[in-house]
Order: structure tokens, then C-alpha cells, then sequence
């Protein structure tokens, strides 16, 4: 017989590459949230009225690289890759992590 799951989780990431958005993750036990919007090559994300603008380098439709325009010091240096893990309506969960770096982080987006 076949093993197959019931369950497909659905990855519709084409509908999230531009637009207005707000994500949550945490980090040690706390939350933070951030508003951001995006066309396909650039990220302005506003979080604790601080604004910082990324470059958007996309691997395929559901992972990207992003990488500080003007980095302040030698962590924001540091690129950032992020996987779309699933989608749904107007949501996407993600995992995130350093490039180069093993521990990954989750969060969620919901579109505005």
C-alpha cells in the first residue's frame, strides 16, 4: 500500500513577494513585531521607530537572502536567509538564520 500524507501544507510565496506586512517572532521568550513593506528587491522594516532598509536577493519563490543596506555595526553586516515553511490566506510562517549559521529562528507574517 502507499504512505501518503493527507495533509499538504500550502506554499503560494509568489503572493507575498511585495505588499505591506507585519511579523512576529520570538526570541528568548520574547515577542517582537515589526511592520515592513517590500517590492521584489527591496525590505524597509520599521521596528521600535528605527527604519532600516534590506536588499532582497530571492534563491527561488519561497526563500531569500537579505542583506542591510547601511549597516550600523558588524552584526547588521551579517545576511540573513529565510525560508517560506507554509502558507495560508494572508499568512506565512518562516524560519530565518544567519548565512553560514545552523540555529534557525521561526516567525509569522500577515499581510496588511
Amino acid at each position: 500500500f502507499f504512505l501518503f500524507s493527507c495533509y499538504n501544507q500550502e506554499r503560494n510565496c509568489k503572493a507575498f513577494k511585495t505588499g505591506k506586512f507585519t511579523s512576529e517572532t520570538t526570541v528568548e521568550g520574547k515577542k517582537y513585531t515589526t511592520t515592513f513593506e517590500r517590492n521584489d528587491s527591496i525590505q524597509i522594516e520599521h521596528f521600535n521607530n528605527i527604519i532600516d532598509t534590506f536588499n532582497i536577493r530571492w534563491i527561488n519563490d519561497c526563500e531569500y537572502i537579505l542583506e542591510n543596506v547601511r549597516p550600523k555595526n558588524r552584526a547588521e553586516q551579517r545576511a540573513v536567509h529565510v525560508k517560506i515553511l507554509n502558507t495560508k490566506d494572508l499568512t506565512y510562517s518562516y524560519e530565518y538564520s544567519f548565512v553560514g549559521e545552523t540555529k534557525k529562528q521561526k516567525g509569522s507574517v500577515t499581510k496588511m
